[in-house]
């Protein structure tokens, strides 16, 4: 069964969609109301007396004008209160005593308030105000100070305060709208900008993880393949070297992917990531596939934090695995890791003089004759190793050392962008030179 109020809900919602049948019922209303006061005598000392008089038919035709103008006052607010405004002027002049035609009036006041600025609200309103009540003080019968005359200003002024307070209050729920709209799409930009700096980071950490494991085991493959005849236990010693280097890129990528896990799906390994406390592991990665690597290192200091750590892992990482791919045979490479302050100094140097097929230039923009072991141009390694070290608000500087090689140096302030430091721990040994 229909409620009452679901109803009223329905006549409302169908008369907003169809503002021309509302305001064709308003003005049905208003007339009615007129025609019913018309008969009202305003009496004089012993107040009004209903039914003591009957309107002319000049009222009549002047009210069912006034009504008819009301139709169209969302479409044509000023030009339906100069109609109504005039009409009334009119009965007021002519008729004594007047039919309440300054119903209409009122009506159409209200609506240019409730749709123009409030300037406009206080002239038209005045204007309005004035020229009635005067008409109705002057022409009339009764005194000036009389209450007929004071309500027709009072009216009036109450139609501009409440057409003023309708519009000030509609423009505040727009503003407020659009606050919350803006606000919606300042979200949606946010999560946006973080979805993208995510899948940059995971990019990173792929790319890390993938070159490095792979260029691995592609040498060590070919170390096998070469000697698979003549020494085979050589060559089995390779190929453990790439089943051991295989072993860590599948981890370390399930690790990262495992991050892109949903709430509920299997729980992701727990195997901590990697940092400077594994550096030794690393480096003798890089001997077993065939590059000299020396580890110089005089920090002692706390555990770095976890992002920072991270980080220079990486770009140790990433730099050995371009002086391995790109430097060439005879190439050596030294790794250094100082705390200086209140940051750390990765430094990776070599002496290799690059590959024959390389052309000059690296990703930092430099350029040597000698060469260098920078990643070729179109790589992100260099990319991906500076994005990174910037994230923590550090610097990173790569190109081709005088005299041939390459210098990789990385700049990582131990305290910006990382959080409060951990608690200090055994400090991770980095290697001494070997």
């Amino acid at each position: 069964m229909t409620t009452l109020p679901s109803g009223f809900a329905r006549a409302r919602r169908w008369l907003r969609d169809h503002p021309l049948a509302f305001d064709a019922t308003l003005a049905f209303c208003v007339l009615i109301a007129m025609i019913c006061g018309s008969f009202a005598d305003p009496g004089k000392g012993q107040g009004p007396t209903f039914g003591t008089r009957t309107p002319e038919a000049f009222s009549v035709l002047l009210m069912v004008l006034a009504a008819s103008a009301l139709v169209l006052r969302r479409r044509h607010p000023m030009a339906v209160l100069a109609v109504t405004g005039v009409l009334t002027a009119t009965e007021y002049i002519f008729m004594d005593p007047p039919a309440p035609v300054v119903m209409s009036t009122v009506i159409a006041l209200y609506t240019v308030a409730s749709r123009t600025d409030r300037p406009t609200t206080w002239r038209v309103g005045l204007l309005t105000m004035g020229i009635l009540t005067v008409a109705a003080m002057v022409f009339g019968s009764t005194p000036w100070y009389s209450q007929e005359n004071l309500g027709v200003f009072a009216w009036t002024g109450m139609a501009s305060a409440a057409g003023d307070a309708v519009r000030s209050r509609r423009a505040f729920v727009d503003a407020i709208r659009e606050r919350a709209e803006r606000a919606e799409r300042t979200r949606e930009e946010e999560a946006r900008r973080r979805v993208a700096e995510e899948r940059l980071r995971i990019a990173r950490d792929l790319h890390d993880v993938v070159a490095h494991h792979i260029a691995l085991v592609n040498v060590q493959a070919g170390v096998a393949a070469h000697v698979m005849d003549k020494r085979p236990d050589q060559a089995k010693e390779a190929l453990a070297h790439v089943r051991d280097a295989s072993r860590s890129a599948l981890n370390e990528l399930r690790v990262t992917v495992g991050l892109l896990r949903q709430s509920g799906d299997p729980e992701a390994p727990t195997e901590p990531a990697p940092g400077l406390a594994v550096l030794d592991e690393l480096v003798d990665t890089f001997r077993n596939a065939g590059l000299p690597v020396e580890v110089a290192g005089a920090d002692r200091g706390p555990k770095l934090p976890a992002a920072v750590d991270l980080a220079a892992y990486r770009v140790i990482q990433e730099a050995l695995t371009n002086v391995r791919k790109h430097a060439g045979a005879g190439a050596r490479a030294e790794v250094s890791v100082v705390r200086v302050g209140t940051t750390a100094e990765i430094t990776v140097l070599d002496n290799g003089r690059g590959s024959a097929a390389r052309p000059p230039g690296t990703e930092s923009g430099g350029s040597d004759p000698a060469g260098g072991t920078g990643t070729p141009a179109g790589g992100h390694g260099l990319l991906g190793m500076r994005e990174r070290v910037s994230a923590l608000g550090g610097a990173l500087t790569a190109g081709p050392r005088y005299g041939g090689g390459f210098r990789v140096h990385a700049i990582l302030p131990i305290e910006a962008r990382t959080g409060e430091p951990e608690p200090p721990g055994p400090a991770a040994a980095t290697g001494e030179r070997r």
